[in-house]
């Protein structure tokens, strides 16, 4: 990259999800939750493409842009009220990441691109689309699923993790399953992943 916009946007993105109240433990530090998850998620696109977009790794970063802000609990119950969050959350991190990259100086083609990523339009086909969900998932499995497991009743954490594995590419569950986790969530693992 022949300027400093890439750096600029990443310190700006970090920088906003920094303010994240809630926090996650990760190699024994605890951090701001979203921009522990940014970081994690941009490592991961690192590793599942050895040669990622400026776009991609932008949006790895921006892919839960200051979420803390609309919290699940401001939408209905049930699965209606889940999708409904989960699109209005995609549109204001696709808004949110476009006012900094418009700041830093970038141009409308790669801002548009960025927040394709973000909202994973046309998941399954676009690759791009795929490594971020890839990251996405390895990152929740690394993070979550241990606390997930001692919160959720057995059925419904097998349906969870079900879901999970079904958007996940065959890199993406070799990688998972090399993860150093909890022996009982690496066995629940081994049940809903495929071969």
């Amino acid at each position: 990259m022949s300027d400093d916009r890439f750096d600029r946007a990443i310190a700006a993105i970090d920088a906003a999800n920094a303010a994240d109240p809630n926090t996650i433990e990760v190699a024994g530090e605890t951090r701001p939750k979203e921009l522990a998850h940014a970081e994690l998620a941009t490592a991961w696109v690192g590793r599942l493409d050895r040669e990622p977009s400026e776009a991609l790794l932008l949006a790895a970063r921006a892919h839960h842009l200051r979420r803390w802000t609309s919290p699940r609990t401001s939408y209905p119950a049930g699965r209606a009220g889940y999708l409904k969050w989960r699109k209005q959350l995609h549109n204001q991190h696709a808004r949110e990441v476009a006012v900094i990259l418009t700041e830093v100086g970038y141009d409308d083609a790669t801002i548009q691109r960025v927040q394709e990523i973000v909202r994973k339009r046309r998941l399954g086909q676009d690759p791009e689309v795929q490594v971020l969900e890839d990251a996405l998932c390895l990152v929740f499995i690394e993070t979550q699923l241990d606390d997930l497991s001692q919160k959720l009743e057995p059925a419904k954490l097998t349906d969870v993790m079900v879901k999970t594995a079904k958007k996940m590419s065959p890199q993406a569950i070799e990688e998972a399953m090399a993860l150093d986790i909890d022996p009982s969530a690496r066995s629940l693992l081994r049940t809903v992943l495929p071969d």
